[in-house]
């Protein structure tokens, strides 16, 4: 807290920066219940499916978004803590800015799953066989809102 000292300042700053972090403010981030493909389907629901599988459909789990929890996640906190002193303790300010990273980084889980690979027939039909990327509207549909908790 650069330029706070003395007992009432400090004591004043330090109650605005408890206020500031009080609140119920929380980030999500990606596959909001808004977003669609262009057949109606929700992305998060196909998001779930090729997260999960559909063991009975001869589908695997690709788990993009597991990895990318395990992968970024143990850092997380730190990098909370430095967007927060970064932003002058600005709770919405650094959710935000938080859910641009968690943004890229699903994104990137996304762009690096190749396992487990395509089916023939999948990659046929594609012409390519990459994991998790068709029409691309799932990956572009990552994003993230900072919204009222409860």
């Amino acid at each position: 807290m650069a330029g706070v000292s003395g007992g009432s300042k400090l004591v004043a700053r330090l109650r605005d920066v408890q206020r500031r972090l009080g609140g119920r403010l929380v980030v999500e981030s990606g596959f909001l219940a808004d977003k669609t493909y262009p057949t109606g389907e929700k992305v998060a629901l196909i998001a779930a499916l090729n997260e999960w599988g559909a063991p009975s459909h001869g589908q695997p789990p690709r788990p993009f978004f597991r990895n990318m929890i395990a992968k970024n996640s143990p850092q997380w906190s730190d990098q909370v803590r430095k967007v927060l002193a970064a932003t002058d303790y600005d709770v919405r300010l650094t959710l935000e800015r938080m859910g641009f990273l968690l943004d890229r980084q699903l994104v990137e889980s996304i762009d690096a799953l190749t396992s487990p690979p395509l089916a023939p027939a999948t990659i046929a039909r594609k012409g390519f066989d990459k994991p998790l990327v068709d029409s691309g509207v799932m990956r572009n549909s990552v994003s993230h809102r900072v919204t009222e908790g409860t």
